[in-house]
């Protein structure tokens, strides 16, 4: 499994994020660039420029024709993925954080910071198929919490929004009247990132209280709790496997007196049902700040604060394992899990951590995996 590194930025990372079919990634940070990849290679397809501040979010159509972004220059911007030219920008008095397009992509959710005497918002705006006819006008304005709203999303076919927010409050606000009916205090700190299910029954979110919940996304009841050593900022779930990835570490203002394997910035993966890590991915030297997996599953993708985007394809064997044999009842030396059958019996989960070699290597965390990668770089 080894990785392509992409270097395409020169500051902290902040969102990664696949289109549907998973050929194409999108991803953008603090130095105001947005890239798009091709996800088979790690060959940079292009760049939509113009952003003059930190882009704190993106999200594609789901034909992978349009872009949206979100920055900290006060500006939301709709782009033409195709030709990477800028089709719409919506001007705020604030920094913009968090974008999504609505089912169906007839509007988009933009939210903006606290600024100055201003809470925060989640602004509501029609997307016009023919682009003459877009407008920045607002179908509907949400008073959000007094802390910044980090991650939004629809549900309900379009009739509720999701938001999380610095204030580790999960919220559900009704689209038609513009009202929270709904929230939870999942986290005793901020909610740095929250992602959906495939299905959109449930969704996780990753907290710098250093846990990351799944939720079911009616009752906001929290069903499993994954807990970590350091702060994690971002996790995803497998739309193939009961796997979650987790992606976080130690506060960056730390990171130059901490070496990579005591900061905590690998790759984590649990079991999903039984909350036990399984594996963990090395290659990192900061704190990862946006994880994500592909669609089909055979990919995953990393961010990072110094600037790198890991791109992981999974190897043949990750497909065939018998992943419930590593945790259960079969428990090794330390709380360790040992494997009962198939081609890995006799090991403990503290042989699969990323950097093994050989026939007897873990499919997650061997072979290849923790080496610096050998894809092509940027064009």
């Amino acid at each position: 499994m080894r990785p392509y590194v992409l270097q395409g930025h020169t500051r902290p990372l902040n969102h990664v994020v696949y289109n549907t079919e998973g050929d194409l990634l999108v991803t953008c940070g603090k130095d105001s660039n947005i890239n798009l990849w091709w996800t088979d290679n790690g060959v940079r397809a292009g760049s939509f420029d113009g952003h003059n501040g930190v882009v704190w979010t993106v999200d594609m159509t789901y034909d992978s024709q349009r872009l949206l972004s979100a920055a900290g220059d006060s500006s939301a911007r709709l782009w033409n993925m195709t030709t990477g030219e800028e089709q719409f920008r919506w001007r705020f008095n604030e920094p913009a954080r968090a974008c999504k397009f609505s089912v169906g992509e007839r509007m988009a959710a933009i939210s903006t910071d606290p600024f100055m005497n201003n809470v925060s918002a989640i602004r509501v705006f029609n997307i016009a198929e023919d682009l003459s006819e877009q407008s920045d006008e607002e179908l509907l304005n949400l008073t959000g919490p007094r802390g910044r709203i980090t991650r939004l999303h629809w549900v309900d076919c379009n009739r509720s929004l999701l938001s999380s927010s610095e204030d580790g409050v999960v919220r559900r606000w009704d689209v038609e009247t513009g009202k929270c009916v709904a929230e939870a205090a999942l986290h005793g700190k901020q909610v740095m990132d929250m992602q959906m299910s495939a299905d959109g029954t449930h969704f996780i979110t990753a907290s710098s209280d250093r846990t990351s919940k799944l939720v079911d996304t009616q009752s906001f009841e929290v069903m499993k709790e994954y807990k970590s050593a350091a702060p994690i900022n971002s996790a995803a779930l497998s739309p193939i496997f009961n796997h979650v990835l987790i992606g976080g570490g130690q506060d960056a203002a730390a990171v130059t007196t901490t070496a990579a394997r005591a900061g905590y910035f690998e790759a984590r993966f649990f079991h999903k049902v039984f909350a036990e890590e399984i594996a963990n991915v090395r290659g990192h030297f900061s704190p990862i700040n946006s994880v994500a997996f592909s669609p089909d599953g055979t990919s995953f993708v990393t961010g990072a604060e110094e600037g790198n985007v890991r791109l992981h394809h999974f190897d043949a064997d990750y497909f065939t394992t018998a992943w419930d044999n590593l945790i259960g009842p079969n428990v090794g030396p330390a709380g360790t899990s040992v494997l009962s059958e198939g081609p890995y019996a006799g090991t403990t989960r503290g042989t699969i951590s990323g950097s093994g070699t050989g026939s007897g290597a873990h499919p997650l965390g061997g072979r290849k995996t923790g080496t610096s990668g050998s894809g092509s770089g940027p064009t």
